[in-house]
């Protein structure tokens, strides 16, 4: 289908994963974070709305610790959220100040967006910002949620957390980086031959098998959590797309309605 619809998209969404801001052997990658930071603030320059979900808080205070190993403990994990996440923010604030764009940090949990009040609250803030050309990134906050208090904070991952937060925000897109270029019809890192599938109106049985396999040690996501994502999108009546992080530059070209990626819509 054509994409040209994309090109009056307005307010977008950008899910970054934990494998596309760390490089192999525990390091940052800076030059993605840098071309993501100069993406964001051409299509501010050009009328657009921008908001940042991002992972790799854990991931970042690993690495600041020279860790090679995920912690097998909530609390390790917790305390290397807690690292991470000011250092991570650090850097967006350093890379968009480059490009004379502000960035917010906003931290979630769960029961934030069940409650009206706070929900409203997120809103507001989120709208505030996006009003003032101010870029909101936004993460769980890793250092306090947990599944084991007695109402659940925690969202699981950044994929369900970007679609929570498209769907706050009222987003027209929905876009999520990743380390594979979409959606196949088989694995692609084990099969060669595997077909990329270019668009998907409904998540069905046959669409849910041809997810499988997870991310780095630090990551949490894979595809299967993309399609529960995708799945919350159709259903909020929005699009969404899943393509490859290792160009952010990519994501000029998408908002071009070049047919890059896997669009759920």
């Amino acid at each position: 289908m054509s994409r040209d619809f994309m090109k009056d998209y307005k307010r977008i969404v950008i899910k970054i994963g934990t494998n596309s801001i760390m490089l192999e052997g525990n390091q940052i990658d800076y030059k993605k974070l840098d071309r993501l930071a100069f993406v964001c603030s051409t299509l501010i320059q050009e009328g657009k709305e921008v908001i940042i979900v991002t992972s790799g808080a854990v991931g970042v205070g690993a690495s600041h610790l020279n860790l090679t190993e995920y912690p097998q403990t909530i609390e390790e994990q917790q305390a290397l959220a807690a690292i991470g996440q000011s250092i991570l923010m650090g850097h967006y604030s350093r890379f968009f100040q480059y490009y004379n764009r502000a960035t917010a940090q906003i931290l979630l949990t769960r029961d934030v967006v069940t409650f009206e009040t706070s929900y409203n609250n997120v809103k507001r803030t989120m709208n505030t910002l996006l009003k003032q050309k101010i870029v909101p990134i936004i993460n769980e906050n890793d250092a306090i949620a947990d599944d084991e208090l007695n109402h659940q904070t925690k969202f699981g991952d950044n994929d369900t957390l970007s679609a929570i937060v498209a769907g706050v925000s009222e987003a027209d897109l929905l876009i999520i980086m990743s380390d594979v270029n979409g959606l196949y019809d088989s694995n692609p890192k084990e099969n060669p031959d595997a077909t990329l599938i270019e668009h998907v109106a409904e998540i069905t049985d046959e669409i849910e098998l041809m997810a499988s396999g997870k991310g780095s040690a630090f990551a949490t996501g894979g595809m299967a959590t993309k399609l529960k994502a995708a799945e919350k999108i159709l259903n909020q009546k929005q699009a969404m797309i899943i393509t490859s992080g290792e160009d952010p530059v990519s994501i000029l070209r998408i908002l071009e309605g070049d047919v890059i990626g896997t669009l759920f819509k």
